[in-house]
């Protein structure tokens, strides 16, 4: 796929979030926005999947380890045709599929339930292991906060990868500096992060914009080419990407906007959509 037709795609996965924490009055706007255009290279290009066979053998997992940013995966899976986009008004509302975390019981493409930060990037690697001891060859995807990469569990999941060679696990740290308490460097600073994957005997792939496609796509097909041991994509994003006034704003970690910031938002993403339509 084109990187003109990503960008439209993550365009519309933006509105989506928004559209969807806003129906909620909760939620985590700023870490989904970050991630969304690694959600729609995932789940547009990179990944085996089938929206009509969601549990087919073959696929690839992805395992969404910061699951607070649900609002994301629940976009990019409903405009990829796992579920109507419709629905996506209905998160975190009583007998919703889309709850505030994902639910593997319930929704549809959700390949494991998550949220309880450190623990997601364990069950993928477990599914790793799984797909090398039954000589499966799908391949296991899982994305991290740079915050939960303060979690302990963490370290023990990337010790595990390495030593057992998993070159089918790509782990993907959304580096956008911030977490609800304000900067990562100034909570707990997890840098170098790029050298800490490496001494856990990780293929580790530095990205300048994480929300660039040119340099997503370059980093998986990197990733898929490498053998022999785990690859760790550790991409520098915008937190709140694409709505003005959340871009690099901590407050918006895990708020809602009020109606009249959800105007100004739909408003701002509706232009950057006319603007790429003109391309």
């Amino acid at each position: 796929m084109e990187n003109l037709e990503l960008q439209k795609i993550a365009n519309e996965v933006r509105k989506g979030i928004i559209t969807s924490v806003h129906a909620a009055k909760a939620g985590h706007p700023g870490g989904s926005l970050s991630a969304a255009d690694v959600f729609t290279y995932l789940y547009f290009e990179e990944m085996n999947i089938d929206p009509q066979e969601p549990k087919k053998s073959d696929r690839d997992r992805f395992v969404l380890s910061k699951g607070h940013t649900a609002p994301g995966l629940y976009s990019a899976l409903a405009h990829r045709g796992f579920f109507p986009v419709e629905d996506l008004k209905t998160l975190r509302k009583i007998g919703s599929y889309l709850q505030g975390h994902p639910c593997l019981q319930y929704t549809p493409g959700i390949d494991m339930s998550s949220g309880s930060l450190g623990q997601g990037v364990s069950a993928a690697v477990g599914m790793a292991l799984s797909a090398k001891l039954s000589n499966d060859n799908y391949r296991v995807y899982t994305l991290l906060g740079d915050g939960e990469i303060q979690e302990g569990q963490v370290w023990e999941a990337a010790m595990f990868a390495g030593y057992h060679k998993l070159d089918n696990l790509v782990v993907i740290v959304d580096n956008n500096g911030l977490q609800i308490d304000g900067k990562i460097d100034d909570v707990c600073s997890p840098y170098p992060i790029d050298d800490k994957f490496k001494a856990f005997n990780f293929h580790v792939i530095n990205v300048a914009d994480g929300n660039d496609f040119d340099q997503l796509r370059a980093a998986f097909q990197q990733a898929r080419e490498n053998k022999g041991m785990p690859t760790a994509i550790i991409m520098k994003t915008v937190k709140g990407k694409g709505v003005s006034y959340m871009e690099h704003v901590a407050g918006w970690h895990g708020k809602a906007p009020n109606d009249e910031e959800y105007e100004v938002a739909m408003e701002e993403l509706e232009k950057a959509g006319e603007a790429l339509c003109q391309k």
